[in-house]
């Protein structure tokens, strides 16, 4: 996969970004490709902070993969810096390529280079599929995550 690039993404790459998180039943109904304005607002967010890096995978000028990765300061486990790893969604046409493996073995490296002492990521309970392949990459299982909608 010598011909991908992975780079910060830009304003232009919203509408790619969204249409690939809501490429999959999951997203489908989470996501509303129809109207960019919170997606937009959002990422003007993610730009201005320091912590955060919103990525795309680029092939040919085209935005094929996308991850979010955030850089998180903390107390515990003697002041360790953390970094999470969110978002991670790869186009249909490029599935199975390895472009997903390149996209976290980038943030697992960026993660190193901020000095992060750990990497966590999440995944719905129901992608049985991401599980597996995140434990190919050397994740664990470690924790069981909650959450509380605050708006609907």
């Amino acid at each position: 996969m010598t011909d991908i690039v992975i780079r910060s993404a830009v304003a232009d790459d919203v509408p790619a970004i969204v249409a690939m998180l809501a490429d999959d039943p999951l997203g489908a109904t989470r996501e509303s490709p129809d109207d960019m304005e919170p997606y937009r607002t959002a990422y003007e967010r993610l730009r201005s902070d320091p912590n955060q890096f919103l990525m795309v995978a680029e092939r040919d000028g085209t935005v094929v993969g996308t991850l979010q990765l955030t850089v998180v300061p903390g107390l515990s486990r003697r002041g360790s810096t953390r970094s999470i790893i969110e978002g991670v969604r790869v186009h249909s046409s490029e599935r199975g390529q390895g472009l997903g493996r390149q996209l976290i073995e980038w943030a697992i490296e960026e993660s190193r280079q901020q000095n992060c002492r750990l990497v966590q990521l999440t995944s719905d309970a129901a992608r049985t599929d991401a599980h597996r392949f995140y434990e190919q990459l050397g994740f664990t299982g470690s924790h069981v995550g909650f959450k509380l909608p605050l708006n609907p």
